[in-house]
């Protein structure tokens, strides 16, 4: 398996599809940021069904790359016209074809093994709890962009009344997962939602004006799934996969509270970082962990307070440890790891790649140019929980 610099920028071009194009927005909802809210709420679905013997993370994490890529190609086309294809055997076999091979440049350099679980999960029909989970986050997170859209053109748009309809009939589809049950009866956790949806409104580099615009929490699910596939190539047990998942997609959660505070601003002046991070971690205690049940608590810290710190649960207590002692000591579920140094190499791999492909699209900010270059000697030598980021960054010259 080895990521490539073509599936690096393939990622990305979810932040230029526009969603719900045809409508009058509030604001741009683009794809990227309809996947990444997607997985978070499918986390939350998930942690009611994960004592389930049918229940799997890692296919709830693969089963929301592959549909990620798959929209990537198909999010042009009207949701009604692609249920509709769907349905007819022959021309959505043709549909599921001709994306894959768009996508084959990207995908086979993933190994064989990934691109064998690509393909059967879209010829899978089966309908396991990983696989309605799935499907429930993504009724949910349409249906929560719909509240967004649908006041601004209910009053002069005929199709509003029949998309409503539409997504209230799937929706019912999953309202036995315990999971959806909870998440329309519960206030607490509706408000989770909610706070992680609002990431979307912030944009990455907000002081540098550039194209492609990323946000806050399109960067976080770029970051999960670099650092998901960036476990496989290393052989992770399944434990260290999904906390190396989750944490990319929750490591700038505090951001909600606090706003996108730039790197060049944490360390400008001796001791700010400290400061923000100390502040973060009272907002996360204000307002973010009374609103969520007791138990993930620990979970939530680990992935949103101490994102880049190496872990490894031993005797019950969860210890830090250093990346070297995770790959040759600790690598099995029993320890519970999480790679946080390779989470920190993801999360500047991605602003690497947003400040690279905003300068490819004309953009001069000295900044942007400044972060691509101090970023990419950084790693120019450099491997992290045995990846070679140097050899990366190199397919980007």
């Amino acid at each position: 398996m080895r990521i490539t610099k073509g599936f690096i920028l393939k990622l990305f071009n979810g932040a230029n599809i526009q969603r719900w194009n045809d409508k009058i927005r509030p604001a741009e909802l683009t794809e990227l940021d309809k996947q990444a809210h997607k997985m978070i709420i499918a986390y939350v679905l998930g942690k009611y069904e994960e004592t389930s013997s049918e229940f799997n993370w890692i296919d709830v994490i693969e089963g929301g790359i592959f549909e990620y890529l798959q929209r990537i190609e198909i999010t042009d086309m009207k949701p009604p016209i692609f249920y509709e294809i769907k349905k007819k055997k022959e021309q959505y076999e043709e549909l599921k074809e001709w994306v894959y091979k768009r996508l084959s440049p990207v995908i086979t350099p993933l190994g064989v093994d990934f691109k064998k679980r690509y393909l059967t999960y879209f010829s899978n029909k089966k309908q396991s709890i990983s696989r309605k989970v799935i499907n429930a986050a993504h009724a949910y997170a349409t249906n929560w962009e719909f509240d967004l859209v649908e006041p601004l053109n209910q009053k002069k748009d005929i199709e509003i009344p029949e998309i409503r309809k539409n997504l209230m009939a799937e929706q019912r589809k999953y309202e036995n997962l315990r999971g959806i049950q909870e998440l329309q009866n519960n206030k607490n956790l509706q408000t989770f939602v909610d706070l992680a949806g609002q990431l979307r409104f912030q944009l990455r580099w907000s002081h540098v004006r550039r194209l492609t615009h990323t946000s806050v929490l399109g960067h976080m699910l770029i970051v999960a799934i670099l650092a998901y596939l960036f476990s496989v190539q290393v052989e992770a047990c399944s434990k260290r996969r999904i906390n190396n998942y989750f944490t990319g997609l929750f490591h700038d959660l505090p951001e909600a509270l606090t706003r996108d505070i730039i790197s060049p601003v944490k360390g400008t002046v001796k001791g700010i970082s400290e400061i923000i991070k100390g502040y973060e971690k009272e907002q996360m205690r204000n307002k973010i962990y009374r609103i969520l049940p007791d138990e993930w608590h620990p979970e939530i810290k680990m992935y949103a307070e101490d994102e880049f710190a190496d872990f490894a649960t031993v005797k019950g207590k969860q210890l830090k440890v250093t990346p070297k002692a995770i790959r040759e000591k600790y690598n099995h579920d029993k320890f519970n790891p999480r790679d946080g140094a390779l989470i920190k190499a993801c999360d500047e791999l991605a602003a690497f790649t947003e400040a690279y492909i905003a300068i490819c699209n004309g953009a001069t900010a000295e900044g942007l140019q400044e972060a691509k270059h101090e970023i990419k000697k950084r790693y120019r030598n450099k491997s992290v929980a045995g990846i070679a980021f140097g050899s990366i960054y190199a397919d980007f010259e």
